[in-house]
């Protein structure tokens, strides 16, 4: 059973409504995200938005704000993971940053572009389902295909505006044809691997409507010692209490 709570260094994000829980891929993603975002940053950069979709506990939000002087817009489907991000933003220096809404994406009437969005979507596609109605819509793509995401996500980005997305790498080919079919193009690509030994499990993706140098790296989580490897360290250094 996860913990209620999990304590960052400067925030607490509380899961036990959330069928979302805080995992290690998504710290690494939101980690990743901010990093990318922050170097974008300049003297005249003016206020960015963006965009978090299936928030679930707000921690995507939680982590690019507190890197980036961005204003977010959190959103999920479900009253229960939205009101449990509600309050984690809240409780947080960056709570009047954030704004967490109720909402689905395939029918909400945004009354703004972004010039970032950022979705961790269900893993699950064609899988057996539990009988946890929340939980399946946190992890089964039957509520959110990759069409849907890219079809409600297109009116929504400012031109030359930045899509993030986490993937299992199960699924990477046939995102990457997806994404293609839909007119984006891949700008940074990194592959996670659990340690040395294993096989890449997870794709963190940034894409944009324009062209652009796509940059492909690699993360490897645990080193043969187990302990953080050295790039996982450098990303997670500002939010992980042990590092």
């Amino acid at each position: 059973m996860a913990n209620s709570y999990f304590q960052f260094k400067q925030f607490t994000i509380y899961q036990d409504r959330a069928a979302m829980k805080v995992t290690t891929d998504g710290c690494l993603f939101g980690a990743w995200v901010a990093d990318l975002e922050r170097k974008r940053l300049t003297d005249k950069t003016t206020d960015t938005l963006l965009l978090d979709i299936g928030t679930g506990t707000g921690l995507l939000s939680l982590m690019i704000a507190q890197q980036c002087p961005h204003l977010i817009t959190a959103l999920d489907i479900d009253a229960a993971a939205a009101d449990q991000a509600k309050e984690n933003a809240a409780a947080s220096p960056w709570g009047d940053r954030i704004t967490t809404l109720q909402q689905d994406i395939k029918t909400w009437p945004s009354p703004q572009l972004f010039e970032s969005i950022v979705c961790n979507p269900p893993f699950y596609e064609n899988e057996w389902q539990s009988d946890h109605a929340s939980r399946n819509i946190a992890h089964h793509s039957s509520h959110l295909t990759l069409q849907e995401l890219m079809q409600a996500i297109d009116p929504l980005l400012f031109p030359g505006g930045r899509l993030y997305l986490l993937l299992p790498f199960k699924r990477w080919s046939a995102a990457q044809n997806l994404l293609k079919e839909n007119g984006w193009h891949l700008h940074q690509l990194l592959l996670a691997r659990q340690t040395p030994r294993h096989q890449p499990f997870r794709v963190l993706i940034q894409a944009g409507k324009n062209a652009a140098q796509l940059t492909e790296d690699e993360i490897i989580i645990k080193n043969e010692e187990n302990g953080y490897s050295e790039r996982f360290n450098e990303l997670l250094k500002p939010y992980y209490l042990q590092i």
